[in-house]
C-alpha cells in the first residue's frame, strides 16, 4: 500500500521525483505509467495507469448522462494526462496543472492506499487547518469500525 507523507521536490521542467519509498512499491505493483490529474487543480493525483483504468469502467458502466460522471470527467480530463514516469523516477505534471496547484520547489507526496497526492507544502498546511477532523468524522470512522 501506498502510506505516508515522504517530501520531493518538482524541478524546473515541472517533472516530479517519486519518492524512493513510493517508487519500489509502484514498480513491483503497478509498472511506469500513470494517469495525472486533480478534482480542482489545487493539488496533482497521480493514479497508476491499471488504477485509474478501473476507475474509468465504473464510470462507462454510468448513463452517459449521469451528471456526477460527467463533472468528474470534465474535471480530471481538464487537469489530467497520461504519462509514464523516466528511468530516474520522474514524472511529468501537466503545465497547466503545475501552474494552478503552484508545483514546484519542495511539495508533499502522500500515499492514499492505492495513489498519491501531491501538495504544495504550504497550501496542504492551509487544507488541513480549513479542513479539520470533526466530531462528526470521527464517528463516522468509528461507525466503519476503524
Amino acid at each position: 500500500m501506498l502510506r505516508g507523507n515522504y517530501p520531493a521536490t518538482v524541478d524546473g521542467k515541472g517533472r516530479l521525483k517519486i519518492p524512493t519509498a513510493f517508487k519500489t512499491f509502484l514498480d513491483e505493483n503497478f509498472g511506469p505509467d500513470f494517469y495525472v490529474t486533480s478534482l480542482d487543480g489545487a493539488f496533482v493525483r497521480v493514479y497508476p495507469f491499471r488504477v485509474w483504468r478501473e476507475i474509468e469502467d465504473k464510470l462507462a458502466a454510468l448513463p452517459s448522462l449521469n451528471k456526477a460522471k460527467k463533472k468528474l470527467l470534465d474535471r480530471t480530463n481538464y487537469w489530467g494526462q497520461a504519462g509514464r514516469m523516466d528511468a530516474q523516477g520522474r514524472i511529468l505534471i501537466p503545465t497547466l496543472l503545475r501552474e494552478s496547484a503552484a508545483m514546484r520547489g519542495e511539495v508533499a507526496v502522500m500515499g492514499y492506499l492505492n495513489y498519491l497526492d501531491v501538495w504544495n507544502m504550504e497550501r496542504f498546511r492551509e487544507h488541513m487547518e480549513k479542513e479539520p477532523l470533526t466530531d462528526e468524522d470521527q464517528e463516522t470512522l468509528s461507525g466503519l469500525g476503524i
